[in-house]
């Protein structure tokens, strides 16, 4: 089972229902998924609740939903201000209103979300669905041809595993919505993506020279910048296209 960042699933919710693809108490239960407590505060007096919620982003004009995944030195999905985006990179994540200027922040603890919103602008440019999904392509060749040059199976067979089954097919856990099947595989391959840097990150490699090392931390950090473009681009999209 795949796992999508809590901001990008909640942006494929918003973006059905903005879209019209599915009805408000389809969308609300997508939006709270598998937590026993999600509210929104930020924007009345009172936390709202994911079906206040929706109410409260028709009024306010919301026309899309995009997510932000953000590491340092690559601010994947933000358009500022410079305080909403330092605290999504503290957050790893968040979700963007297009149209009013504002930005949702969540915080898990167990089983309760809480998304706290503030002001902050839509990014001044987002790839679609089917340009992000060849750049990843593009960069899983290059990966996979790096590592297979640092003989990557012999010292992780789970890293070769994952590239040779890249887009085998795969479910997400939780409730899930996508705007197109190229949309959703797209998704799921930028997760196993992640999934494959994450691996080959915790395990250097024993036979690795200090330069293969830095090298492939170079060539790991490209794989997940497209991968985390293709999850914010198949996330973001109202057509999916």
């Amino acid at each position: 089972m795949l796992l999508l960042p809590e901001s990008a699933r909640v942006a494929c919710w918003l973006n059905a229902w903005l879209a019209g693809r599915h009805g408000a108490d389809m969308v609300i239960d997508g939006v709270r998924g598998d937590q026993a407590l999600v509210d929104f505060s930020g924007l009345e007096d009172e936390p709202l609740s994911p079906a206040l919620l929706l109410g409260a982003l028709r009024g306010l004009g919301v026309k899309q939903a995009s997510v932000a995944l953000p590491v340092p030195g690559d601010p994947t999905g933000l358009g500022g201000p410079a305080g909403f985006n330092a605290e999504a990179h503290d957050a790893g994540e968040a979700v963007l209103c297009h149209g009013p200027d504002l930005g949702l922040l969540p915080t898990t603890i167990s089983h309760t979300t809480r998304w706290t919103a503030s002001t902050a602008h839509a990014p001044a440019y987002m790839a679609d669905v089917s340009t992000a999904d060849r750049e990843l392509r593009d960069a899983v060749r290059i990966a996979a041809n790096e590592l297979a040059a640092l003989d990557v199976a012999t010292w992780n067979p789970e890293v070769a595993d994952g590239l040779l089954n890249l887009r085998s097919p795969a479910s997400f856990s939780g409730p899930t919505t996508f705007a197109s099947a190229s949309a959703a595989q797209t998704a799921a391959a930028a997760v196993r993506c992640r999934m494959i840097v994450a691996l080959a990150t915790a395990d250097e490699g024993g036979a690795l020279s200090a330069r293969q090392a830095a090298s492939r931390r170079q060539l790991l950090a490209s794989l997940d910048r497209a991968a985390r473009a293709a999850i914010v681009a198949a996330c973001s999209s109202l057509d999916g296209r």
